[in-house]
């Protein structure tokens, strides 16, 4: 397993609570290292700006891109799950995202930002995230967040399973699509429910 290691503050934290439900965790950006993890989580706190850019700096963008292409697993984590989106606005100012999905990242609609603390969310059936914490409370920091889906239905593929949350207005709390899944809120500060959505994403990574 490897977190990315690009100079995002909470990168200790979400290495600790994988560790805590038996992955063994590598702390890098070296391709190599990237490329072969059973599971790589991109994490991420802060302004979407800052984030995009210590992500291209340890060029992220072509190795999350080559592990994707592989069918191999990723997870992003709060802004980690932002900038996956095509782009962000952030006090007037738009920075482009990774684009693996299309749409926009923005200010939440509500009257007290940031949305800081415990809330729950809305978890769709047969969701490999939330099997057996779909009830539970997690924990959210942010002022931001994607507030549409716009990627089309596949003939082919299986839609992805979206998870919302509401504060002001409703917002994806978390989204599994194919190998890419993500969480707006952190798990690794979500006490039990949160190590247990960690535990069911590791084992899925065993079971492909």
């Amino acid at each position: 397993m490897v977190v990315l290691d690009y100079g995002s503050g909470n990168v200790h934290s979400a290495a600790k609570a994988l560790e805590a439900v038996g992955a063994s965790v590598q702390l890098t950006a070296d391709p190599d290292s990237v490329a072969n993890a059973d599971g790589l989580v991109v994490p991420g706190v802060g302004a979407f700006s800052a984030v995009m850019a210590g992500i291209l700096a340890v060029r992220g963008d072509h190795l999350i891109d080559r592990r994707l292409a592989g069918g191999r697993a990723v997870l992003g984590i709060c802004v980690g799950m932002q900038v996956l989106f095509e782009s962000g606005t952030e006090r007037g100012a738009t920075t482009e995202g990774l684009a693996q999905w299309p749409g926009e990242v923005s200010e939440l609609e509500a009257d007290i930002l940031p949305h800081m603390g415990w809330n729950t969310v809305d978890s769709p059936a047969g969701s490999v995230l939330f099997d057996g914490v779909g009830s539970e409370r997690f924990y959210f920091v942010h002022s931001f967040a994607a507030r549409k889906w716009l990627l089309p239905e596949h003939d082919v593929l299986a839609p992805a399973r979206l998870t919302w949350s509401e504060h002001g207005s409703r917002f994806l709390a978390a989204v599994e699509n194919g190998p890419l899944s993500a969480t707006q809120f952190h798990p690794e500060k979500s006490g039990t429910a949160g190590l247990a959505l960690l535990s069911n994403w590791v084992k899925s990574l065993r079971r492909d």
